[in-house]
């Protein structure tokens, strides 16, 4: 099971969130540059970076910071966050990250997800960011039509295989993962699950390597130094 090191930025600045809500912001670093760095040298497989300006729809975003972090690391970066129309989609990709999350657009343009899906199908990470088994999207401000095995069953239509669930009531809340609805959507070993959301402790790690899910993302614990990447991937 592969490691993934989040790294939240909003306005410059390394942050979490609890559960989406900005109000619970915690600054972290200003220097998102040196976290990328300090979880490449701990052992991350990959960093999984999330522009929450562009996810909230703000006017600004982080894509500069972004690059210099992908330009300073030798280990894969997935990003995501705000990437809702192809030009966007495609801009980011010829930049050279290895996945991108997809969340809004899937949902609310099919066709353009369908057409992207035939020359990036392999760098394509379909958000499930879910809250009783409903997908959210718009920076989970709004309830898409999709539950989270309909979004599956649809989209590996289109030959995409990666999916990320994000529970959002355990997302920041470091309480343990949703570990149910994991179990429930990786009986389909052709779907690579990548799991994310509460996540405090190496016992909650074996637990969804134990359920077969493909990567876990480590976020709040690592900030909060409950987590250590090396312990983590020893294990893992």
């Amino acid at each position: 099971m592969k490691v993934l090191a989040a790294i939240d930025i909003m306005n410059g600045e390394v942050v979490r969130l609890t559960k989406g809500d900005q109000s619970t912001k915690k600054v972290y670093s200003k220097d998102p540059v040196q976290v990328a760095k300090k979880w490449e040298k701990d052992g991350a497989d990959m960093l999984h970076i999330v522009d929450l300006d562009a996810a909230f729809g703000s006017a600004t975003n982080n894509l500069s910071i972004i690059s210099d972090i992908l330009h300073a690391v030798n280990i894969r970066v997935q990003i995501g966050g705000g990437i809702r129309d192809t030009d966007t989609f495609e801009r980011i990709a010829k930049m050279g990250f290895s996945r991108i999350v997809v969340g809004t657009m899937a949902y609310r343009n099919e066709n353009e997800l369908r057409s992207l899906s035939k020359n990036y199908s392999d760098k394509i990470v379909i958000s499930l960011d879910e809250i009783n088994g409903k997908v959210m999207i718009e920076g989970w401000k709004s309830s898409s039509d999709y539950t989270i095995d309909d979004a599956i069953s649809k989209f590996k239509k289109f030959g995409i295989c990666n999916f990320l669930l994000t529970s959002i009531i355990k997302d920041g809340t470091l309480s343990g993962p949703d570990i149910v609805t994991l179990n429930s959507i990786n009986t389909d070993r052709k779907s690579k699950i990548i799991a994310s959301g509460g996540i405090s402790n190496l016992l909650d790690v074996l637990r969804v390597r134990a359920i077969g899910c493909d990567s876990v993302i480590l976020g709040k614990a690592l900030y909060e130094e409950r987590l250590e990447i090396k312990k983590v991937k020893a294990v893992a």
